[in-house]
């Protein structure tokens, strides 16, 4: 990235407002600290990676979030040993709203994930489009650079689907979610291309709930289920940016037999494809 363009980025990386920002200015000592061991200054740091020595300095004051790109390459550069790329993880959750922040990491660390949604398409799925569509419509409305900075944040958690072993992932989503024009029709068109897309990975099943079935065992909400490297399960429940992670195994169990009965109300994936098909043709 020229310095030119690093500079039109502003403050795009900036972290929000009560946010945890003690993690950013660890790592931002850290990499002073790495710098000056080194002999460089500011300014030959960025224009050896890439950024302007404006945007050194916020990293070194924690008050933006460095990209994974420019850790590995500064790590490298600044012959730290590793030493920056080990809180790489930690950086990245800071792009998350505070309530997010356990799912995202239960998330990377996930052998496999049932997720049931209602409301949107879920985060994994979205287009950058449909994701921008969704910030920007809340309210009260979030400040561009926070917009911005949630819609890089949502495509760098869609990273899972490149790890190996690749986690299994199953959706069941509301046909409601599917039908909700967000960011308008040419918005939700790419959408549901991007859907048929996923549906066709082998790690992926996508499922559709009817508005015409009778019966919906997903009324309370949207919720996650992820297994982790342990054998267990642990379920996370969003509601009104207030979440909850529930590792008690009867709470667990309770939301693991409604995503069973959630399954076989919905069509089956081969049907649900069809299904979006019919619905893009609509559009």
């Amino acid at each position: 990235m020229s310095e030119t363009v690093a500079e039109a980025a502003g403050e795009a990386g900036s972290p929000e407002p009560g946010a945890s920002a003690g993690i950013l200015r660890v790592f931002g000592r850290q990499m002073k600290l790495c710098r000056i061991r080194a002999g460089l200054e500011r300014a030959e740091v960025g224009a050896r990676t890439g950024y302007s020595p404006s945007t050194i300095t916020s990293y070194e004051l924690g008050r933006r979030i460095p990209p994974s790109r420019f850790i590995d390459a500064v790590d490298d550069l600044l012959d730290a040993g590793g030493l920056l790329k080990e809180m790489k993880q930690e950086v990245a959750r800071a792009q998350y709203p505070a309530f997010f922040r356990d799912a995202a990491r239960l998330e990377t660390e996930a052998l496999a994930l049932s997720v049931y949604d209602a409301q949107v398409v879920n985060g994994l799925l979205q287009t950058e489009e449909y994701a921008r569509a969704v910030f920007s419509t809340m309210r009260p409305p979030l400040e561009d650079a926070v917009v911005d900075q949630r819609v890089e944040a949502r495509l760098a958690r869609q990273r899972i689907f490149d790890r190996r072993p690749t986690p299994l992932v199953s959706f069941v989503m509301d046909e409601s979610v599917l039908r909700r024009p967000i960011g308008g029709r040419s918005v939700l068109r790419g959408q549901l291309e991007h859907l048929l897309l996923f549906g066709q990975r082998r790690t992926v099943e996508l499922q559709v709930l009817p508005l015409s079935r009778e019966q919906n065992a997903g009324l309370a909400g949207p919720f996650m289920l992820f297994d982790n490297q342990e054998g267990r399960k642990v379920a996370y429940v969003e509601v009104q940016n207030v979440s909850h992670v529930h590792a008690e195994q009867h709470l667990v169990r309770g939301l693991e037999a409604k995503y069973g009965t959630l399954r076989s109300q919905a069509l089956t994936p081969q049907e649900s494809l069809t299904h979006i098909e019919n619905l893009l043709g609509e559009l």
